[in-house]
């Protein structure tokens, strides 16, 4: 009898130890995830809008620049933007040929350079807010930001004067660009496909499909059997 007495104190002793092992890990599991949860807190997840602002405004000198060519079509005006040397307005009629342009992205954002393919000269502004046009585009006040609006148009807005977008009056002449805002209608454009000759380097018109002509044949006439021979 002491015997089984003695065995069973032994089990009894065993499972409380087990118990009181398994407490002290739910415990410690408990602290490290209260402690987990504190560090959750202490570090919040990471701002991708704050990391595609600032990736967005360096310029990107690795990847092969992207070159579109379109027109832009003034809202105000009714006419397209050109760049005739120094002088930048929006009175060219669909077509024309200083009206087509080469826009080249400058980053993988939508920052981008806007260069005339009859004229050659960049679309920048200086510092009074005035478009001008020049043959060198790397500063940075030749490099515009693309912004699409509610309203499906297409603002331009200098990423070295932020705030000033490129805005024409109803005669196409160039606005101050510190008197311009986002909703103003001076501002709004559309992106329009020229009219003219294809862009390069494809500067060949589309040749018109010619079909082969081969002499006409006289077709031999079949030689019918007489009744009279059968």
């Amino acid at each position: 009898l002491l015997l089984i007495h003695f065995c069973c104190s032994c089990r009894s002793f065993h499972f409380f130890v087990l118990w009181c092992q398994a407490q002290v890990k739910r415990q410690h599991y408990v602290f490290y995830f209260s402690l987990c949860i504190k560090k959750g807190e202490n570090h919040p997840s990471p701002n991708f809008n704050q990391y595609v602002r600032t990736q967005g405004a360096v310029t990107d000198q690795l990847s092969r620049r992207q070159v579109r060519v379109y027109q832009l079509y003034s809202r105000t005006s009714g006419k397209h933007v050109q760049i005739h040397g120094k002088r930048v307005t929006a009175t060219a009629e669909d077509g024309n040929l200083y009206a087509r342009l080469f826009v080249e992205t400058d980053t993988f954002g939508s920052r981008v350079r806007i260069r005339g393919a009859e004229s050659g000269r960049y679309l920048c502004m200086n510092r009074k807010g005035k478009l001008v046009g020049k043959p060198n585009g790397r500063s940075k006040d030749c490099i515009f930001t693309e912004i699409v609006l509610e309203n499906n148009y297409t603002a331009f807005q200098n990423a070295k004067y932020e705030g000033w977008y490129v805005a024409f009056t109803r005669k196409g002449r160039p606005i101050k660009a510190s008197r311009t805002r986002e909703n103003q209608r001076e501002v709004h454009f559309i992106k329009r496909l020229h009219t003219g000759l294809p862009p390069f380097p494809n500067t060949d018109q589309s040749k018109p499909f010619e079909f082969i002509r081969f002499p006409s044949t006289r077709r031999a006439k079949r030689n019918r059997k007489s009744p009279s021979s059968s």
